[in-house]
């Protein structure tokens, strides 16, 4: 695939951020110092986001008229940058928490592999092509290996590493083997290629029934990545094992991806297809919702809580697929689906970092609070703390003014209207039954985020430690409170972008290479591909 300059300068944030991270790990074999390399990750994420912001000068009209284009394996679109924003956001406020006082000896290894994976992330949110998409979860998974293994020194920690390495393993080959499916029916990586040739075989060709089996691998190898059910009983197991950072990263980064991942491959490459999926998503994401959240009712310790509550937000956002795909299967692919999906993942976000982040404030370097009950009286000995996790709770729940009630308004918002078209037919009835298992799930997930927020106030504890985090986790967590009531107070912007971001995806699955089914090198020299390039160069 021909690709020209303008492709360096679209990933010119990625390729920052990979020098940095190198320079980073290989510099603090030489000079340790949690300071300086805190302070240089810091830096290396603000110079990420000015070129962020560079680029939105040239992308803003392309954007704004809903349009995106292809540059060799990268799709720039909307839904890509806004989740290359997302994951650089995300790693600036991780880089704050991996800062902290006890952290000093690797804190270079941890700043530098946590770069990579936000690196990961970005190329995934932007593949237009089955081979970096691949490469991109790959790139999140092994610094995730190593920066669990680095979490603490004990057995627990080492079984949780373990756990996560062996099935993440397995869920990386069900998902190059369903992969595998997808380049044999259309002979090609690249996902508009796909798309593509998926339409040709709809006319009569017969291999598109290998589509199925492309479907369940995929959806199999993404389901692990978010923690959705059946795929996530190794959560809870690794999340109580783990550091709360490294929970909070668990939580998180996989489901930005998984998410981003499932959007491209699920509705933007196989509309015509891959619609049949929606009742497998749509009773994924009820038994999502439902496991996790009664199961979380039980829970004492409060990383395993969140790892049950990390399940059922993936039932959540799997509303916002089942919609897309069922809407693909009408001949509307902008349904609003995708949008509901994206807004409830960026409300997420910030609710569960600002969670973790507290947590990680509140511990020091010989505990880490883990159970419920060690928050009797925070709301009280540390404020501010108390403040930050009563607010994310509040947000999870989806609990007005705050920015997760909107993205729950959004995932059950795009069910009820689905159910409202015309054109929706007998699937109607089964999304007014997803809305109202959705409602019904939002009720029995108050109990326990409210059961953490009357211990934080209305509980006594007979100690009282002192917060050791660090001013990092502190500045994190603060961030992420002020993020979840700006946009619980204006989520306006969010909601605008997340539209576009489905529009201008669109926009993009229906654009592809003019060589043909199949790429090769023969094909490529007799049909040069002219290259799109970035607005503006």
């Amino acid at each position: 695939m021909f690709v020209d300059h303008s492709f360096f300068a679209i990933i010119f944030p990625e390729l920052s951020l990979i020098v940095l991270a190198t320079w980073i790990i290989v510099g603090s074999s030489f000079q340790r110092g949690r300071v300086w390399w805190t302070s240089f990750a810091v830096m290396s994420y603000v110079v990420a986001l000015i070129a962020l912001a560079q680029q939105d000068m040239h992308l803003f009209a392309m954007f704004g008229a809903g349009e995106g284009q292809l540059n060799g394996p990268l799709a720039v679109d909307l839904l890509g940058h806004g989740l290359r924003w997302l994951a650089v956001i995300m790693g600036l406020l991780f880089a704050l928490n991996y800062g902290q006082p006890d952290r000093s000896q690797l804190t270079g290894e941890r700043q530098g592999l946590l770069m990579l994976l936000v690196v990961g992330v970005m190329l995934v949110g932007s593949a237009n092509e089955l081979v970096l998409l691949f490469l991109g979860l790959e790139l999140i998974s092994v610094p995730t290996y190593v920066l669990l293994f680095l979490g603490r020194n004990d057995r627990s920690t080492a079984e949780a590493t373990i756990k996560y390495f062996f099935l993440s393993i397995f869920s990386s080959a069900m998902l190059l083997y369903g992969f595998s499916f997808l380049y044999g029916i259309g002979g090609s990586t690249n996902l508009s290629d796909i798309h593509a040739a998926l339409g040709r075989e709809s006319t009569g060709m017969g291999i598109l029934g290998l589509a199925p089996v492309a479907a369940v691998l995929i959806v199999a190898g993404l389901g692990y990545k978010i923690a959705a059910v059946p795929f996530h009983f190794y959560a809870p197991d690794v999340y109580q094992g783990s550091t709360n950072t490294n929970a909070g990263l668990l939580a998180v980064a996989p489901k930005i991806a998984g998410i981003a991942a499932l959007a491209r491959l699920a509705v933007y490459v196989m509309p015509e297809s891959f619609a049949f999926g929606w009742p497998l998503i749509l009773v994924l994401s009820m038994i999502s919702m439902t496991i996790g959240n009664v199961c979380a009712l039980w829970q004492t310790n409060l990383r395993r809580m969140m790892a049950y509550s990390s399940i059922a937000h993936a039932g959540y956002m799997l509303i916002g697929l089942s919609v897309a795909l069922a809407a693909a299967e009408t001949g509307d692919l902008t349904s609003g689906g995708v949008a509901a999906m994206l807004v409830y993942l960026t409300m997420y976000v910030f609710a569960t970092i600002g969670v973790f982040s507290a947590l990680s404030y509140l511990s020091g370097p010989d505990h880490e609070i883990s159970e419920v009950d060690e928050l009797a009286g925070v709301g009280r000995s540390h404020s501010t703390a108390g403040t930050v996790i009563a607010m994310g709770m509040f947000s999870l729940a989806g609990i007005p003014p705050l920015a997760g009630f909107w993205g729950k308004f959004a995932v059950f918002g795009s069910a009820i209207r689905f159910a409202a078209m015309p054109t929706s037919g007998a699937a109607s009835w089964w999304f007014i039954v997803l809305a109202i298992v959705g409602a019904v799930n939002a009720a029995i997930a108050a109990v326990y985020y409210l059961n953490v927020v009357s211990t934080l106030y209305f509980r006594t504890s007979q100690t009282s430690t002192p917060a050791r985090g660090g001013y990092g986790s502190l500045a994190a967590m603060s961030i992420s409170a002020i993020a979840i009531g700006f946009l619980g107070l204006v989520p306006g912007g969010v909601m605008k972008t997340a539209g576009l971001a489905e529009q201008t995806a669109l926009s993009v699955s229906e654009q592809q290479l003019p060589i043909g089914p199949v790429h090769t090198a023969q094909a490529d020299a007799e049909q040069p591909v002219e290259p799109h390039s970035i607005a503006g160069e």
